[in-house]
C-alpha cells in the first residue's frame, strides 16, 4: 500500500517553461553550471546550483549559496516567472527520446512509506552528497528535483493516463539536448482521486534514480517535524516530489567503467588474469546483428567489452561463475568480483580514485576517448534490466554503485512542490 497524493505545483508561467526547466543540478560541474546560466540567466539551475551567482572566492557549499537561492526563488515568484496553481491535482509528464516515450504521474510519496520500505530502495546514500540537498530544500521550504519512482504495470492506470493525454497539453517543448516535454495538469476532482485510490492498492513502490535527493527530503522532514512536534501527518512536509512511471515505459542504459592503470600488471600477465575467469576474445568488428562496428557493445548478460591499447575485446564469463543471487548475478557484481577486485586491485568503487563511471547516454567513443585521454582500460557494460532492479529491492538488498543509468532525465523547476508556506 502506498499513499501518493496531489498537490499545488509552483511552475513556470505559461512560455517561460522551456528557458526555466533545466537539468538535474548533479549533471554539471561548476565552470559547466556557470557558463549554462550566464547564456540563460532564467534556467533553474541559477536556484538549483546558486554559486552560479558568486565567483571561485565563494565556496560551493557556503551559506551565502543557499541564501542566494531561496532569494532568487522567491524574486521569480515575485516577478511572476513562477506561478503557484490554485488547487491540489495530480500531473502528467511525457518525455520523448529518439522516438521512446514515457509519461508518468507527478504527485507527491509519503516520507512514512520510505521510511516503513513500502517505497524500496537499490542504492546506498552517502551523507555527504545528502547534506547540499538537504540545506536547498530547507532553505527554499520547497522541493526542486522530482525523486524518479517506478512500479509495476497496471492497466487501469493507464487508462487514466490515457484520458488525460487526449487533452491539451499545458507544456510542450523540445529542449536543447533533443527531448520533448509535455506536461498536463489533471483538473478533474474524480480523476485524481481515482488515481490516489490506484495507488493505495500497489504492494510496493520503487526509487528508480534520486536516491540522495530522497534521503535528503526525508531528513528535512524529520527536521520540520521536531519543529512542529504537533504536527498531524498531513502537512506537505510530509511528503516529497515524485515522478511515477510503469516499468515498462522504462529504459536503463548502461553504465560503463574505466581504469585509469592495470594495478602494476603488463598487458600480457593482465589478459592472462583475466582468462582464468572470462574467455576472452579480440573483436573483429562484426556485431551479433550483422552490423560492423569497431567497440563491442555486449548484447547479453554475462558478456563485457574491454577497450585496451586500441583494441577492443569480448568478454564472456565463465558459466560456472554466475549466480542465481538477485544482487551477486548482476553484471556489474561478476565484474568487480572476478576482475576489478582481484586483478586491478579495486576493493571498492566508491572510494577509489582509480575507477571512473561512463553514463551509456555518451556513447562507447567515449570509453575510447578516456583511454587516449587518462585512462589505461575499459570495460563496457550490458544494461542492468528493471526486473533485476525489482528483484534487489523486493530482497531488501543493495547493488553495486553505478548500477543503473536511466534516460532521459526528468527536469528540474518545471513542477515545485513547497513543504511550508
Amino acid at each position: 500500500m502506498a499513499t501518493i497524493k496531489p498537490f499545488r505545483a509552483v511552475r513556470p508561467a505559461k512560455g517561460k517553461e522551456e528557458q526555466i526547466a533545466a537539468l538535474p543540478y548533479d549533471v554539471y560541474n561548476r565552470a559547466e553550471a556557470t557558463a549554462l546560466v550566464k547564456e540563460n540567466p532564467l534556467s533553474f539551475l541559477a536556484i538549483d546550483r546558486a554559486e552560479t551567482s558568486f565567483g571561485e572566492e565563494t565556496g560551493t557549499y557556503d551559506d551565502a549559496v543557499y541564501a542566494k537561492a531561496k532569494e532568487l526563488y522567491e524574486a521569480r515568484k515575485k516577478e511572476g516567472s513562477f506561478i503557484m496553481d490554485d488547487a491540489p491535482g495530480f500531473y502528467l509528464y511525457e518525455l520523448v527520446m529518439d522516438g521512446h516515450k514515457q509519461t508518468g504521474i507527478v504527485g507527491c510519496a509519503s516520507v512514512d512509506d520510505y521510511v516503513k520500505g513500502n517505497i524500496k530502495k537499490h542504492e546506498n546514500t552517502r551523507a555527504e552528497k545528502e547534506l547540499d540537498r538537504i540545506r536547498h530544500v530547507d532553505s527554499l521550504s520547497a522541493q526542486t528535483g522530482p525523486i524518479f519512482l517506478a512500479h509495476r504495470r497496471n492497466d487501469a492506470l493507464e487508462l487514466q493516463k490515457e484520458a488525460v493525454r487526449r487533452q491539451p497539453p499545458l507544456y510542450d517543448f523540445t529542449s536543447s539536448d533533443g527531448i520533448t516535454h509535455r506536461v498536463w495538469r489533471i483538473t478533474d476532482d474524480d480523476i485524481n482521486h481515482q488515481i490516489e485510490a490506484l495507488y493505495e492498492k500497489m504492494n510496493a513502490i520503487y526509487i528508480a534514480d534520486g536516491h540522495h535527493r530522497c534521503a535528503s527530503a526525508v531528513r528535512v522532514s524529520s527536521m520540520r517535524r521536531e519543529q512542529h512536534p504537533d504536527y498531524t501527518g498531513k502537512e506537505e512536509f510530509n511528503y516529497f516530489l515524485s515522478v511515477l512511471f510503469s516499468d515498462d515505459e522504462l529504459r536503463i542504459f548502461d553504465y560503463n567503467r574505466v581504469v585509469k592503470d592495470l594495478g602494476g600488471l603488463t598487458e600480457d600477465a593482465f589478459l592472462d588474469r583475466i582468462r582464468e575467469s572470462f574467455d576472452v576474445e579480440a573483436y573483429d568488428g562484426s556485431g551479433a546483428d550483422g552490423a560492423d562496428s569497431v567497440a563491442f557493445r555486449p548484447v547479453e548478460k554475462g558478456q563485457f567489452g574491454m577497450f585496451l591499447s586500441d583494441q577492443w575485446y569480448k568478454l564472456t564469463i565463465h558459466e560456472e561463475l554466475k549466480s542465481e543471487d538477485a544482487v551477486k548475478g548482476l553484471d556489474v557484481s561478476l565484474l568487480q568480483e572476478y576482475l576489478l577486485g582481484p586483478i586491478l586491485g579495486i576493493q571498492d568503487p566508491r572510494t577509489d580514485s582509480r575507477i571512473d563511471f561512463v553514463g551509456g547516454i555518451r556513447g562507447l567513443g567515449e570509453l575510447e576517448k578516456r583511454c587516449h585521454a587518462d585512462c589505461k582500460v575499459a570495460f563496457s557494460m550490458y544494461p542492468t534490466s528493471m526486473q533485476e532492479l525489482f528483484s534487489v529491492a523486493d530482497a531488501h538488498l543493495l547493488m553495486p554503485p553505478k548500477s543503473t543509468w536511466f534516460e532521459p532525465k526528468l527536469r528540474s523547476g518545471l513542477l515545485i512542490h513547497e513543504i511550508e508556506p
